[in-house]
């Protein structure tokens, strides 16, 4: 076997892991095309309480899942999940039996309590090396990533054939099968760490929220994620009035329209990536996103426009998501860079939630077009605020495995881990047995680096 590559027990917890994840978002993803479509045919259903409804779990969750994470570190990791689970299911079934929004308020609510996103990236770091564990939670990110592709594309279909009542009975039955895939696919950990590359540190959250640079990556997520829901709340009804599809032919308007989209991304991250233009990048994909209230208002009437208009947000809304975390990998210091993407996604939730309550109450109060605006202010306002960002500096992450007996012999080999050419920065975490780098591409004396660590019992890959 390659040092480079997973074991077979690695593979078997990052797919396993990425499956339960990607099974939950699945339910939750599958209400973003059809829920706004309920407007006045459930009691209560208003714009504004759709838009709550839509976005209360990010609400719960956001509140709920660093809390529960941490308390995986004291409780163990698998329980944790099982938990958040179990409560995930009760919300989608309390959500399933209620017949007008304030149950289903209720519902979502509860689902967003069991928020296991935190514990579940925890139990990866447990179960993968250091050296591959940006591989193994990479997958996890993927996982959501399809999950929310397949939604968009089948959940009118579903929608069509089981009705709304149905979609959170499919989704309590998705988090029943997760918790059959957690006891029986992903491995138990023989040890349990608190890894501050994964794992929000209380003692570091001070530091990460205070960094200027990471506030950006902050607010990016909670706009990105308020942006998404908030058209949302618009584009069935939108869909329905151009295209003149039958809810279960809406795929045949989705899919292509999310497959331009990601082709349109890729070529974007790879010149973002490989030319060092993340902050150009990023901010002509805001500005893209800002801009697209703009063009629904003008040529929204058109199918052939809305599928390009759409094209073009998907594709933005996709690269974002995959250029914020390398901006922040690259933005964090090693040693917060877990508490800096816990207070990350914690944002991304919070948007998800003002998004929909917001979005929902302007629709409600100010139509269609007072959704754009917000839409458009808040685009126009991220782009100013991601304008004053440094451009950050291109090094890539590289983490070790080494072994020291505490934190004096760890400032030591840190100070001679940067005497390596090539390496801007290191640091050596005694307790969690890992030494991570920020490297020069393609500059790394490789061989330094295996003499080092070969002197103090590490490894490199």
């Amino acid at each position: 076997m390659k040092e480079n590559t997973l074991t077979r027990t690695e593979r078997r917890a990052a797919g396993s892991l990425a499956g339960i994840f990607g099974l939950r978002m699945f339910g939750l993803f599958l209400l973003y095309p059809v829920f706004a479509s309920y407007e006045g045919k459930l009691p209560g259903a208003t714009h504004a309480a759709i838009g709550i409804a839509l976005g209360i779990y990010g609400l719960t969750q956001a509140l709920l899942q660093l809390p529960l994470g941490m308390l995986s570190d004291r409780w163990g990791r698998k329980p944790i999940i099982a938990f958040g689970l179990l409560v995930f299911i009760v919300g989608s079934v309390i959500a399933a039996l209620s017949h007008g929004m304030a149950g289903i308020i209720i519902g979502r609510a509860i689902q967003g309590v069991g928020a296991v996103g935190a514990a579940t990236l925890a139990l990866a770091a447990d179960l993968t090396r250091p050296e591959q564990r940006t591989k193994a939670i990479g997958m996890i990110g993927g996982g959501i990533g399809l999950a929310f592709g397949i939604a968009v594309v089948t959940g009118p279909a579903v929608n069509t054939f089981v009705g709304l009542s149905g979609i959170f009975w499919l989704t309590a039955a998705l988090g029943g099968l997760g918790l059959v895939v957690l006891y029986w696919a992903v491995p138990s950990p023989q040890h349990k760490f608190r890894h501050r590359s994964t794992e929000a540190v209380p003692a570091q959250l001070g530091r990460v929220l205070k960094d200027s640079a990471l506030q950006r990556m902050y607010v990016s997520i909670f706009m990105l994620h308020l942006i998404l829901v908030a058209l949302f709340l618009v584009l069935p009804g939108l869909l329905g009035q151009v295209a003149g599809l039958s809810r279960r032919s809406e795929w045949l308007f989705y899919l292509p329209v999310l497959a331009v989209g990601l082709v349109l991304m890729v070529p974007a991250v790879i010149h973002a990536e490989r030319r060092g233009r993340l902050k150009l990048v990023s901010m002509g994909t805001i500005l893209l996103l800002a801009l697209t209230p703009l063009w629904l208002w003008l040529g929204g009437g058109h199918l052939i426009a809305l599928a390009a208009i759409l094209a073009v947000f998907f594709g933005a809304f996709t690269l974002m998501e995959a250029l914020l975390p390398s901006l922040i990998s690259r933005l964090a210091h090693p040693a917060s860079k877990g508490s800096a993407l816990g207070v990350y996604s914690t944002s991304q939730f919070f948007g998800i939630f003002v998004g929909g309550a917001l979005g929902g109450w302007l629709l409600q109060h100010a139509g269609r077009d007072g959704l754009y605006v917000l839409v458009l202010l808040a685009g126009l306002l991220w782009l100013a605020f991601f304008a004053g960002l440094k451009p950050p500096r291109m090094l890539s992450s590289r983490m070790v495995s080494v072994s020291v007996p505490d934190e004096v012999a760890a400032q030591s080999m840190s100070a001679a881990l940067e005497r390596i050419a090539g390496v801007e920065e290191a640091v050596v975490m005694a307790d969690e047995g890992v030494a991570v780098l920020r490297v020069r591409s393609g500059q790394l004396d490789e061989a330094g680096l295996e003499g080092v660590l070969a002197g103090a019992g590490g490894a490199a890959v």
